[in-house]
């Protein structure tokens, strides 16, 4: 019997042991690392720079608050985020997860308005099947049903637009570049219906992760979309903690987008599992509008800027941008969507392969030509999870891919140390669990 309270009455395994790309538990038995778990492992498991680096501040210092300190490790992982940020992005608050962050960047918004003498802008227009968070303001700016559902009556209230999800949403003969100006005047059209002085703040994912899986935009879809924020004033907040940190190619994802926002938000991969730590980074003009008004965001937690953690990212950053990992995601991507390509690319119950870099999605359909989705009673997403389970490979499924209750995806975002023999590992255990779920 176990008294932690986990995320569900099912036993879990226990996870003794990892080692590059693999988990090992209890009774021996390893699990290459498909997911790094939620997208978070980007350097495997048990990197030695980083293991040392924490024992070093350790050593020197745990934890001093935020309200008396600043510490070196966060000086310094600050001015290595700025100096590899978009342009325009000058200042980083840290914080102990992504959730934090985007907490602090919705807080962060309707304080700026304020400062600037703007107290009407207050809404915020988010994308249905968007996962910002758990926590109830990221919760409430989500737009996946199934997790809002619950806690609905404690949410506020959020406007939600189509995704730029090409192949669900695209029209029969509609190119990308016009699916994509479509789907961004969306954002338009909802903000002259709510009354342009009344929105703060458009929130998106440049790569839709957990709850479409490893969605990318098509082209210019974003720099339309910033387009519009500019015209009406509006904020863009840019959800990278899932797509961000080189996973997707590039250490921003928007880098690929051509845009910058205003606010951008990362977590997941900035620690790579080894310290819980998220950071909200926002432009110059934006600090300066309330370090020359009222002089204090009003917000803050216990683990703000954490000395250990902050230590740990430095060395993740540190090592993703001094060992080419981020040419290397570009090159294991391509092969990784290549064996994809060759394993599932005629397969009948394949409807979408898709993402960016190390971060790709696999679709689930019942019908490749029409692309219905499974009946979620199935629950074939978890009846997939356990398969690659026993086949031993950690990748990660989820429901609802479509609108929140019907679809199924898997997600895999490996470390970015994986090598073109573990890729191939990694397809053929998920054929075989794809299989396997499909037989139940």
């Amino acid at each position: 019997m176990t008294h932690v309270f986990g995320r569900g009455k099912a036993p879990l395994r226990k996870a003794v042991r990892g080692e590059g790309c693999y988990l090992y538990d209890d009774q021996g038995w390893a699990y290459l690392d498909g997911s790094g778990g939620a997208a978070v492992s980007c350097l495997g498991h048990s990197d030695p720079d980083v293991r040392a680096a924490m024992h070093a501040q350790l050593d020197q210092l745990a934890f001093a608050h935020t309200g008396f300190f600043t510490s070196e490790p966060a000086e310094a992982l600050a001015d290595l985020l700025i100096a590899n940020a978009p342009e325009g992005i000058d200042k980083v608050y840290l914080l102990a997860g992504g959730s934090e962050a985007v907490e602090a960047a919705l807080k962060l918004a309707r304080q700026y308005f304020l400062e600037i003498g703007e107290g009407k802008r207050h809404r915020v227009i988010a994308r249905r099947q968007s996962y910002h968070g758990n926590t109830l303001g990221a919760l409430a700016a989500g737009g996946n049903a199934w997790r809002r559902e619950k806690y609905a009556p404690l949410l506020v209230e959020t406007s939600h637009i189509a995704p730029c999800f090409e192949y669900r949403e695209r029209g029969e003969g509609e190119s990308l570049e016009e699916y994509g100006q479509r789907a961004a005047n969306e954002l338009e059209a909802e903000i002259e219906r709510l009354g342009p002085e009344t929105v703060m703040a458009f929130i998106a994912e440049p790569v839709v992760g957990a709850t479409a899986g490893a969605v990318p935009s098509v082209p210019g879809y974003f720099p339309r979309i910033r387009e519009i924020c500019d015209r009406h004033g509006i904020l863009l907040i840019l959800d990278e903690v899932m797509c961000g940190m080189g996973r997707t190619g590039s250490l921003f994802a928007c880098e690929q987008d051509g845009v910058s926002p205003d606010i951008v938000t990362i977590a997941k991969g900035l620690g790579a599992g080894y310290a819980p730590i998220g950071a909200m980074l926002c432009s110059g003009k934006i600090y300066e509008a309330i370090a020359q008004g009222s002089g204090s965001f009003q917000h803050g937690h216990t683990y703000h800027a954490h000395p250990l953690s902050a230590a740990a990212a430095h060395a993740v950053v540190s090592a993703i941008l001094d060992r080419g990992l981020i040419e290397r995601v570009q090159v294991q991507g391509e092969t990784l969507a290549a064996a994809l390509d060759a394993a599932f690319g005629q397969h009948p119950h394949i409807g979408d392969l898709r993402g960016r870099g190390l971060f790709r999605g696999v679709e689930l359909v019942e019908d490749r030509a029409s692309k219905q989705p499974f009946d979620p009673a199935r629950k074939l997403h978890l009846k997939v999870k356990s398969a690659a389970m026993e086949e031993g490979l950690i990748c990660y499924p989820a429901g609802g891919t479509v609108d929140g209750k019907s679809g199924d995806h898997v997600l895999l975002a490996p470390p970015f140390i994986i090598e073109d023999a573990q890729i191939d590992e990694l397809v053929g255990k998920l054929s075989r669990a794809i299989d396997r779920g499909l037989a139940e």
